[in-house]
């Protein structure tokens, strides 16, 4: 029995079949105090001493909840950036994406191939997406929310996994195990602050377990509070005065009037004396080279928050009542709420027209003139900063009950049947200006339009209204929240039977496992219908909203073919429904494992993956942005002489018209990885990996410019070059009607929606080092380190277009070659020292001229037992209080890369943690 209990523990896990090759091979740990040995049989190679022959195929990177206290991670996301693998840029607390589009989310891009190529799993089983979508356009898993104080440990797996988990494993997996078992109850409180000030956050967890005959399990809760840290509480970057490319610091155009050809209108140095109370009294009389003069401030750029106030709780339970010696019925739950605040920016206004158009121009009946009007409103006005947080009130649940157990004559077969229940609500408050209302305030009524359309209106010679404080009753007239109540859900029906000896071969037993599983997945954007319309400023947002149903089954079989030679194999079929149309896609891996010594193992895998079409790619409703266009038709016709840069009707300001696609095609990966393990002596282990992902079929949105392009080609019938075309071919009827003109022949908008188009290749080596240094008088070193350098990263985003190769400093992406992770831990008696560094390599300059220096950021840590229930444990992060690396070229606030970097500086954190009953901590 406790042989196939091992197995079963593989299966809840996610069937991985590097887990099912190590339970084979390894006894299941029957006390808490094995803990670490559980990640050592799933995970594989998670501690000294690691034995060889529990590695698997594919690599696999451990963090346990030791790491976590002692390498000074202080959420998920801290735990994640340490990750090598973890090499794309995502959103950081400061994002303005994130603030506009997904607020309080983060999220992990293995391998650099975007957030939603990385499968994220809690306890082996899939989590409700977030509900609204990565940059507006594609779903994800948010990983704010999962508590740090709960995991036991964390396993990221990279390279295609479909074949195992399907859909999204293409970059990779990371599954977050919560803890499973306690032997009494365990009280963590943590406090930090920040050296600077600001930031401060408390946390307090508490896990309990019991077992009162057949009934057993576990609980655990966590409570977080985090503090707001403001950008102007850091000197890097509260005031343009920081900017690395000005001597003369250019003030915030807080107050700024300008005539058609962009020249500002000069306010007068009293007008802008008489605003001199706001922001603080920052306000003054400012110039701009080339430009003329305004009211503005250097300061009042500094209101946004690099840390997110959060208040939350997380919840998480594992029950399991024994039927008799062969079943168990279980029950997980899990559940969080999170409230959550953040700033990104004051609101502004300009005129804007009833469409929504970027066109702010009027005609200002008392001047003649073609005046442009723009502002922001400052604290004061506003009746303080509290008002233009961005709020995110979230709810997430997770529930799954099932009954697991054994059949077969020697208890050989191990069953799971289980179902899960997963969703993520939110109430996002996003602040905006009433667009009308503003235009009433400021410029009162519409006297008509001039002849070439443009409004007119009477607001005086000295625009008095744009240089007057508004009162907050003002304030709170012309603004108001946008409310968004997204949704996110998915349903699932598994069942997986294992046998670790299905039957024998010369050089061991054949280990085997097959699942089968269905669901439904849904999202929900329920945005604010006003945002769907002109009638907030500057936002006109789309909806969304559908869901997919899906089968799929799969096998894995591990055959050792000699005795040091290990085979393994993983197919799956799935299958998804949505929109009227039927996908299906198989996918399969192979691995093979070749001891030809004790200590040496070489390895290799290959697998492909796939991704079923986003649901927001599909369901995305009808939504507009305001982009510029070159209207190449015109160009080449009328202007033909021109260069397309100084034609007339180059940088034409349009209307992009997006929407879903339900006829979009899986996605589909390959995935290679090859390399060596070595273990020369008991304490200390090696492994260099190669690894390779191809992904084609990539859904992108299509190319205005290359519409525009197609369509004047087809429209001449041949391109710029002189090459023939046929109109009446697919692409040029597809792109004709993709255009939209006036009866005139003016450029006024293209319509564009996600394609299967694109292809992005990386490829690269993983290092991953281990050393333990016992010693009888001065105590035990331990040595990690962990590297990964990507030798290429290439992507197309249309057959026939150039090869962009993402790591070059003119690119357009900000991604580093290459990332390390090295700690050194001592360990004497009841004390325990950590110091811990992570690497940055290059990263392109803001100019994408050359490369900003790579980076070391340091933290220390220090734990001491007072008994073997209390333990003392001591954090500080960014050790030596390292800013970010400067960039001469970075003239966009706050003047660092923010996917990368933070002005938080130097952090303490102090733990206490007590054991009441069952073993030592």
């Amino acid at each position: 029995m406790r042989y196939v209990k091992s197995i079963m523990g593989a299966l809840s896990a996610g069937s991985s079949l590097i887990a099912l090759a190590a339970a084979a091979q390894t006894p299941a740990p029957q006390v808490q105090d094995q803990a670490s040995d559980v990640g050592e049989v799933v995970v594989l190679g998670s501690r000294i001493p690691r034995q060889i022959d529990t590695e698997g195929p594919a690599p696999v990177t451990t963090i346990t909840s030791e790491d976590i206290l002692r390498n000074g991670y202080q959420s998920v996301p801290d735990l994640l950036r340490a990750v090598t693998q973890n090499g794309g840029e995502t959103q950081s607390q400061q994002s303005f994406s994130g603030a506009s589009f997904t607020p309080g989310a983060q999220q992990v891009d293995l391998r650099g191939l975007g957030p939603n190529h990385t499968l994220v799993l809690v306890n082996g089983r899939r989590i409700a997406d977030f509900p609204l979508p990565f940059q507006g356009q594609s779903n994800f898993t948010d990983v704010s929310n999962i508590p740090v104080g709960l995991i036991e440990r964390v396993e990221v797996l990279s390279g295609s996994a479909s074949a195992v988990y399907g859909s999204d494993a293409i970059a990779g997996v990371v599954n977050f195990v919560l803890k499973k078992s306690a032997d009494g109850t365990r009280f963590d409180f943590r406090t930090g602050l920040t050296e600077d000030g600001g930031g401060e956050s408390q946390r307090f967890t508490v896990t309990t377990g019991w077992e009162r005959g057949a009934f057993h399990g576990v609980v655990g809760v966590e409570f977080l509070n985090q503090e707001p840290l403001w950008a102007y509480d850091r000197l890097i970057q509260d005031s343009t005065a920081d900017s690395p490319t000005t001597e003369v610091p250019l003030a915030r155009r807080d107050f700024l009037r300008y005539d058609e050809y962009v020249d500002y209108i000069d306010p007068g140095k009293a007008t802008c004396d008489a605003l001199g109370g706001l922001n603080g009294g920052t306000i003054y009389y400012a110039n701009r080279p080339r430009y003329g003069m305004f009211c503005g401030s250097n300061e009042s750029i500094g209101y946004g928050t690099i840390l997110s106030e959060r208040q939350s709780v997380n919840t998480y339970a594992a029950m399991g009542y024994t039927l008799n010696d062969r079943a168990e019925l279980f029950l997980d739950l899990q559940y969080s709420h999170s409230d959550l605040k953040l700033f990104s920016d004051v609101q502004s206004w300009s005129y804007q027209d009833a469409d929504g158009s970027e066109n702010d121009l009027f005609v200002n009946a008392d001047t003649g003139l073609i005046e442009g009007w723009q502002r922001q409103f400052t604290p004061e006005e506003m009746g303080g900063l509290s008002k233009g947080f961005t709020r995110n009130r979230s709810d997430s649940f997770t529930i799954t009950p099932g009954i697991k157990g054994t059949f077969g004559a020697r208890d050989q077969w191990g069953y799971e049947l289980a179902y899960n229940h997963a969703e993520y609500r939110s109430k996002v408050r996003f602040p905006q200006i009433i667009a009308s209302v503003a235009n009433q305030f400021f410029l009162g009524d519409q006297l008509g339009v001039d002849a070439d359309g443009l409004p007119i209106f009477a607001v005086g010679a000295d625009a008095a209204r744009l240089y007057q404080p508004l009162t907050e009753a003002e304030y709170d007239l012309i603004s108001q929240d946008a409310v968004y109540k997204p949704k996110s859900q998915t349903d699932s029906v598994s069942a997986s039977i294992t046998n670790g000896e299905l039957f024998q071969l010369p050089a061991g037993p054949v280990g085997f496992a097959a699942v089968i599983e269905a669901g439904t997945q849904s999202y929900d954007l329920n945005p604010d219908p006003l945002a769907l319309t002109p009638y907030y400023y500057g936002l006109i947002d789309s909806d969304g909203q559908g869901e997919r149903d899906h089968w799929g089954v799969g096998y894995e079989a591990r055959v050792p073919v000699l005795s040091n030679l290990e085979f393994s194999t993983a197919g799956r079929y799935d299958n998804y429904k949505f929109g009227g149309k039927d996908v299906g896609e198989y996918t399969y891996n192979v691995g093979l494992e070749y001891r030809p010594i004790s200590t040496l193992m070489l390895r290799g895998a290959y697998g492909t993956g796939f991704r079923a079409p986003d649901l927001h790619y599909v369901f995305s409703g009808p939504g507009n942005t305001h982009p510029s266009g070159d209207d190449y038709f015109r160009c080449r016709t009328e202007e033909p002489d021109e260069d397309i840069g100084d034609c007339s009707y180059s940088g034409e300001g349009i209307v992009a018209h997006r929407n879903g696609n339900r006829d979009l095609e899986p996605e589909t990966s390959k995935s290679f990885n090859g390399g060596v393990v070595w273990q020369p002596v008991r304490n200390l282990s090696l492994s260099v990996d190669y690894f390779r992902v191809e992904l084609t079929n990539q859904v992108r949105d299509m190319s205005v410019d290359s519409i525009l392009r197609d369509e004047a080609d087809c429209r001449i019938g041949q391109t710029q070059g002189g090459t023939t075309v046929d109109p009446t071919s697919p692409t040029c009827v597809d792109a004709v009607a993709r255009v939209e003109r006036s009866p005139g022949g003016t450029l006024i908008g293209v319509f564009t929606n996600p394609i299967n188009i694109a292809e992005e290749t990386t490829s690269g080596v993983d290092f991953a080092a281990r050393l333990r240094i016992p010693t009888e008088k001065i105590g035990e070193f331990n040595v990690s380190l962990s590297y990964t350098w990507v030798d290429e990263h290439t992507f197309q985003q249309y057959p026939g277009d150039p090869v962009i190769d993402k790591l070059a400093f003119d690119s357009g992406y900000y991604i580093p070659s290459d990332k390390g992770t090295a700690s050194v831990s001592w360990n004497l008696d009841r004390v325990t020292a950590t110091l811990q560094g992570q690497y940055l390599g290059e990263l392109p300059n803001y100019d994408e001229d050359a490369y900003i220096s790579d980076s070391w950021l340091f933290n220390a840590s220090a734990q001491y037992e007072l008994t073997d229930h209390v333990r003392l444990s001591a954090t500080i992060n960014n050790l030596f209080d390292e800013e970010p690396v400067k960039d001469p070229t970075y003239s966009a606030y706050p003047y660092y890369d923010i996917s990368w970097f933070d002005s938080v500086g130097r952090s303490f954190y102090f733990q206490l943690t007590y054991k009441l009953g069952g073993s030592p901590l």
